[in-house]
């Protein structure tokens, strides 16, 4: 399988540039704009092995880092910093491969800050969003605040949790899901914290649990209009 590597710069005017990855399949039929959770950047173990995954999958990746990680600075960038971001990483990936199907979301952080962008103003092409590991709450505060925005979002929404997620307890996400209706969907990683590891005696292995959301992702993204 050829998988093409591009190493690229996002210009982001005062804020930038920002490096990124784009990793595309010879027989790509959709790319995923990558974000990046709080603590850790683009080429992560994590987003490495979600990207070569996906290629595997023929899905192309494009991974950024946001300004904060950039710069190696330890405090998450403030939103409109974050969603403007996303919004450059959009513009290029849908410069990059055109004809693609375009979707979006990301990491824990970064789902939620795409997130918060589409809700503000669609993101131009983008035909849905997926989150890796929403992040409900803060660990050991469980509150629905943080996904009020998301009853402003059209488009289609899927969310993958595990059932370990210290930052998304189940029990409050399942009724937030419903209440957005057909355009969202919950897939449950039995077992999986919130980068999916599972115990080891869950009888499987982290990266069998990683290919069960990765087979998801790949699915629900096929079924976009």
């Amino acid at each position: 399988m050829a998988v093409k590597t591009q190493e690229l710069k996002l210009d982001l005017g005062p804020n930038g540039p920002l490096s990124a990855i784009l990793t595309l399949p010879a027989d790509a039929r959709a790319c995923y704009v990558l974000a990046h959770g709080a603590g850790a950047d683009m080429r992560h173990s994590f987003m490495a092995k979600v990207a070569e995954g996906l290629a595997a999958r023929d899905v192309a990746t494009f991974r950024f880092n946001f300004p904060y990680m950039e710069k190696k600075q330890g405090r998450p960038d403030q939103p409109p910093v974050a969603h403007a971001a996303i919004r450059a990483a959009v513009e290029e990936a849908a410069r990059l491969c055109p004809g693609l199907k375009l979707v979006a979301g990301g990491k824990s952080f970064g789902g939620r800050m795409t997130s918060q962008a589409q809700s503000k103003a669609p993101l131009p092409g983008v035909r849905g969003l997926a989150f890796l590991g929403f992040p409900l709450h803060a660990d050991g505060k469980p509150s629905a605040e943080r996904a009020e925005h998301l009853a402003g979002i059209a488009s289609p929404m899927l969310f993958l949790q595990g059932t370990r997620d210290k930052l998304a307890d189940l029990g409050i996400l399942r009724p937030v899901i419903e209440a957005l209706g057909p355009k969202a969907t919950l897939h449950e990683i039995e077992g999986g914290d919130h980068s999916f590891a599972v115990l080891k005696k869950s009888g499987r292995s982290n990266d069998e649990a990683l290919a069960e959301v990765l087979d998801t992702l790949t699915a629900w993204i096929d079924a976009l209009s």
